[in-house]
């Protein structure tokens, strides 16, 4: 463990991590205060240098392979939070600062999402069986951040908030054409048909997500106002009055956010205007890290603020509002992670133990990262004329209680 322990010793101020090597050796790192006392166990002497090289991917593949656990009562969640609280001391350190440079210097490279390979990458994480995702999502299956107006509302009426947000920004009239870059399992598109009365196509590359959508649609009897496909906003031509795209511009990649906003650009009418909801980052430029890269979201890629309007600048849209969502992912993602925790036993049934632990591993970092990281959400409209959003934003308020009478 020595070579492990010359990045631990240097890294660990706050809490305590206790280390125990494959042969009973143990050591001890950190204060002991202001922060959690963890306890693991590495089962082989190779993860240890994994673990120098490359923390989180090695964190991660360690517990998904059971080759770290957890001793004396800690646990994953104990683990991260407590490597969270050190993260700029583990980014100080030569070695970890040198590998930073080298994944900036190939972020391009790893986002790179031609049509075909975003199609592959929406699959890696999308087709695996709706049956999983309903353990843990609430009924509407909205896989997406949800509007908390207070925390405890729960996440079903969270995420109906959500799409009447939504709904409620686009100010809609009926029989308008509304383009959805990126419709799920369609739950956004059937309340925009039924309580707004417009027509809504759909895209999506996921062929087990279309399936499902249209299953909805057709439950919920909208079959003649609603239409999905299996495409790239890339392969899309025609019109519409409004485009919204929630969840999907993380999927772009930084090398193509002006094709992608110049889609949207190409695709509205002149006074139409556009919805995207998309995680991002308040800190600078960045990259996606390893484990996300290589088991979650391949190509995937939450941009720096300063990214986003900088394209928009460039393909000559208007920025004519942003909300940023701040904790509201925190509360979304700790919700799923304490709904995917009380059916673990049926998602070890379903899909085995190794992919729980993969999940369980997602959820729980990312839960972390949005309540002490540099995460957030934001709702950003964007339009061809300075005026094709209306103004003054009293609208949004208004046509959110009109929805609010209806929806129920």
């Amino acid at each position: 463990m020595l070579i492990l322990s010359h990045l631990l010793r240097r890294a660990i101020k706050r809490g305590r991590l206790t280390v125990i090597g494959p042969r009973g050796e143990q050591a001890s790192f950190g204060s002991g205060v202001d922060g959690p006392a963890v306890t693991v166990r590495l089962h082989d002497a190779k993860i240890g240098r994994e673990l120098f090289f490359n923390p989180e991917l090695a964190v991660a593949e360690g517990y998904m392979d059971g080759r770290i656990t957890f001793e004396n009562g800690s646990t994953l969640h104990d683990l991260l939070w407590l490597f969270w609280l050190q993260r700029s001391n583990l980014r100080g350190h030569p070695l970890q600062r040198a590998i930073r440079n080298i994944r900036r210097r190939f972020r391009r490279w790893q986002m790179h999402n031609p049509v075909g390979i975003t199609a592959r990458n929406a699959r890696h994480h999308y087709d695996i069986p709706s049956s999983f995702y309903r353990l843990w999502l609430d009924s509407s299956m909205t896989y997406t951040c949800a509007y908390w107006r207070t925390p405890d509302v729960g996440l079903e009426q969270a995420q109906r908030d959500k799409i009447r947000h939504v709904a409620a920004k686009l100010n809609l009239i009926p029989g308008m054409k509304v383009l959805e870059i990126g419709s799920g399992w369609g739950e956004l598109a059937i309340y925009l048909a039924r309580f707004c009365g417009v027509q809504v196509t759909g895209l999506n590359l996921s062929p087990e997500q279309i399936a499902v959508a249209q299953q909805r649609v057709a439950e919920a009897g909208v079959v003649d106002k609603v239409t999905f496909l299996e495409k790239d906003y890339r392969e899309i031509s025609g019109t519409f009055d409004r485009i919204v795209s929630v969840g999907m511009m993380e999927a772009v990649g930084v090398a193509n956010f002006d094709e992608y906003f110049g889609a949207i650009k190409n695709l509205l009418t002149p006074d139409g205007f556009a919805l995207v909801h998309c995680i991002g980052r308040m800190e600078p430029p960045g990259y996606t890290g390893p484990f996300f890269q290589k088991y979650i979201f391949p190509g995937g890629y939450a941009p720096a603020l300063s990214e986003v309007f900088e394209s928009v600048q460039r393909v000559g849209l208007w920025s004519s509002d942003c909300e940023f969502l701040r904790l509201h992912y925190y509360w979304t993602i700790k919700a799923w992670r304490e709904r995917f925790m009380a059916r673990r036993t049926e998602v070890v049934a379903m899909m085995g133990e190794r992919f729980a632990r993969m999940w369980e591993f997602y959820l729980t970092a990312v839960e972390i990262s949005f309540l002490v990281g540099a995460d957030l959400v934001f709702q950003l409209l964007v339009g061809k004329t300075r005026d094709a959003v209306p103004v003054i934003r009293d609208y949004m308020v208004d046509d959110e209680r009109r929805l609010a009478k209806a929806d129920v």
